[in-house]
């Protein structure tokens, strides 16, 4: 399996998901005002749990952005990691190509 990735592929990732953030809250809003028309026409347990999410939307909304942001500091925490991944292999190949003798390995008719 291999596994290739450009080295802005998680910085780009998170920009995105700030955006989703965002606009999850707005839909989340857009959806009770989209419901007002039903309010009033439910019983029972219907009417108890439209009542509840009317209630809890905004504890919701929260609870859903909450977790958007811990997947963001997941994403900058790999973007950070394959950073300096990258850098430090390639300052390891730089030094050891600094101690490999190339001249050893020519083949010439000396």
């Amino acid at each position: 399996m291999k596994f290739d990735m450009g080295s802005t592929t998680l910085s780009d990732l998170g920009k995105s998901t700030v955006g989703s953030s965002t606009d999850l809250g707005t839909l989340i809003q857009l959806l009770i005002a989209a419901a007002d028309p039903l309010e009033g026409k439910f019983n029972g347990a219907g009417k108890a749990a439209f009542d509840s999410f009317k209630v809890r939307a905004d504890e919701i909304t929260n609870a859903l952005n909450g977790s958007l942001q811990s997947i963001l500091g997941g994403q900058s925490g790999m973007d950070t990691a394959f950073g300096t991944g990258d850098q430090e292999q390639e300052s390891n190949a730089h030094q050891s190509m600094a101690g490999a003798n190339f001249d050893a390995a020519r083949f010439s008719g000396r």
